[in-house]
């Protein structure tokens, strides 16, 4: 029994599985991947590096794909946007930030507007500014969000914006996390982690082997990693990553860090180049329980459609 959702229906796909666009992870080639398998792949803008992007567009060839960017990073450079725009992306993904000043040139274009929220009030006012999708991102997931749990915030979403299609994010990892996220109300998920721990996804192999070994148990939310890497986030939006020694050290030590800043910067970009991940980062959600390999993006989303499908059967034949 195929899933179809008003997510497929709005882009055109086989499965409701979106690719987070993870900044300087989720490429051409793993957006390309994802598409190919029959979801909908964004590729990462994050920051804002328009040759990266422009490469990565290139990378992902004829393939239907969209892009993401931090909002509040995009106001700074609102060029970006114009540039992603030549490639005729299927989507733009707005997160962590204010989307009215991009939303009417993103419509006027022929995009799709996603915006990703971490409350109703958010998802509403996103809705009111035109936005196609709606994405609930709960605090499990990898890299930053604010303070709801997944599992509460989905269908409280849900409900606040009928019949605006919802994407679950934050935990999603296998077909039990699908099958999960369309019982809460959702028309699909947007999923990051699980596709990090992939063939085609960059950052790097020794990062993707930390994953792979990782519990749950072993992330950590907080500042410490925008701090040495000197990201202006907001206040109330921290990040989850794998803890390593540097998070270890300086959690909770916010303030000394900050007392010894240059010294510490200098070291992280230089773990960072070397691929020492006992100081750098390593962005990941609660979900590494369920990571084990590194597979093809195609074979996750084959898998986690085919588990999906046989639990939602399986409620369906009680």
């Amino acid at each position: 029994m195929p899933i179809k959702t008003p997510l497929t229906e709005l882009f055109n796909i086989e499965h409701p599985i979106l690719l987070a666009p993870m900044d300087v992870v989720s490429g051409g080639s793993l957006a390309a991947a994802v598409s190919a398998a029959g979801g909908l792949g964004l590729i990462g803008g994050g920051y804002g590096d328009a040759d990266w992007i422009e490469n990565e567009f290139s990378v992902a060839g004829n393939q239907v794909v969209g892009v993401g960017f931090i909002t509040w990073s995009l106001a700074k450079q609102p060029e970006l946007l114009d540039r992603a725009l030549e490639h005729d992306p299927t989507a733009i993904m707005l997160s962590f930030g204010d989307p009215a000043p991009f939303a009417g040139k993103i419509k006027d274009a022929g995009a799709k507007l996603i915006c990703q929220v971490q409350n109703v009030a958010d998802a509403r006012a996103a809705v009111e500014l035109g936005a196609d999708v709606i994405i609930a991102q709960g605090t499990e997931g990898g890299g930053h969000g604010a303070t709801r749990a997944t599992f509460t915030l989905t269908p409280a979403v849900v409900d606040s914006v009928a019949p605006i299609p919802v994407a679950t994010a934050g935990g999603v990892a296998d077909g039990r996390g699908l099958a999960a996220a369309l019982m809460l109300g959702a028309a699909g998920v947007l999923v990051g982690t699980r596709f990090y721990a992939s063939q085609e996804a960059l950052g790097g192999e020794a990062a993707k082997a930390r994953i792979i070994e990782a519990s749950g148990d072993e992330t950590v939310r907080g500042k410490v990693f925008d701090i040495v890497r000197q990201k202006d986030w907001p206040e109330h939006l921290t990040g989850r990553v794998l803890k390593n020694d540097f998070a270890k050290r300086w959690s909770g030590n916010e303030a000394l860090l900050r007392d010894n800043l240059a010294a510490e910067v200098s070291r992280y970009k230089k773990a960072t180049a070397h691929g020492d991940f006992d100081v750098a980062a390593v962005i990941a959600g609660e979900c590494v329980d369920l990571i084990h390999d590194l597979p093809p993006a195609g074979e996750i989303v084959a898998a986690m459609v085919r588990d999906a499908e046989a639990l939602l059967q399986r409620d369906l034949a009680r």
